[in-house]
C-alpha cells in the first residue's frame, strides 16, 4: 500500500508533516489550497478513515498509524477553536 505524507502550514505558520497510509488523501486535498480548519478536519478524518479501511482490507486490521494521525490532527485544531478565521494551506505531498 502506497503511503505518503502530507505538509500542511497552520494558522500559527506552523509546518505539519502528516501520515497517510494510502494515497487517496490526495482526493481529499491540493497542494497550495487552503481550507477552513473546521474543513481540514473533516477533509483529513474521511481520507484517512477511508485509508485506514484500505489497510483492513488488504491486511485484516484497522491503521493505527492513520487513526493516531488524525487524533494529533483534532488536537492541534482545538487550539485554533476560538479563531474563526483559521486556516490550514496544504503545502505539498511527499511520496
Amino acid at each position: 500500500m502506497p503511503e505518503m505524507r502530507f505538509h500542511g502550514q497552520g494558522p500559527d505558520e506552523t509546518v505539519t508533516a502528516c501520515y497517510s497510509p494510502s494515497r487517496v488523501i490526495k482526493d481529499f486535498f491540493r497542494v497550495g489550497e487552503t481550507y477552513p480548519i473546521a474543513d481540514f478536519v473533516k477533509r483529513s478524518r474521511d481520507a484517512l478513515t477511508i485509508a485506514s479501511e484500505r489497510v483492513k482490507q488488504k491486511y485484516g486490521f484497522y491503521c493505527t498509524s492513520a487513526q493516531q494521525q488524525l487524533s494529533e490532527i483534532e488536537q492541534n485544531a482545538a487550539r485554533f477553536a476560538e479563531l474563526t478565521e483559521a486556516k490550514v494551506t496544504v503545502l505539498r505531498f511527499v511520496e
